[in-house]
């Protein structure tokens, strides 16, 4: 499966000493940049789900069983068939 890609063009300022490492660690090629910025995504979504957990326990509210949660997925998808016009 090819996924679409989109080129785009970054230009860093970095502290001499962080390029070297970088350049040395072989960071900066296009391949290993893409992970590391795959990696920075998930890093970022995992700490954002963690604070949203923090948020839904603090809050006191009770979880969804799995039925609540089959409801409400069925409800959606309903509306979702019969909009309102």
């Amino acid at each position: 499966m090819n996924a679409m890609t989109t080129t785009v063009e970054v230009k860093l300022d970095l502290p001499d000493a962080l390029a070297t490492e970088l350049a040395r660690l072989g960071l900066l090629e296009p391949g290993n940049l893409q992970n590391v910025l795959r990696e920075a995504v998930r890093s970022r979504l995992a700490e954002r789900l963690a604070q949203a957990r923090k948020r839904i326990d603090a809050s006191g509210l009770a979880p969804l069983t799995m039925e609540e949660i089959q409801a409400e997925i069925e409800a959606d998808r309903t509306a979702r068939r019969n909009p309102k016009r």
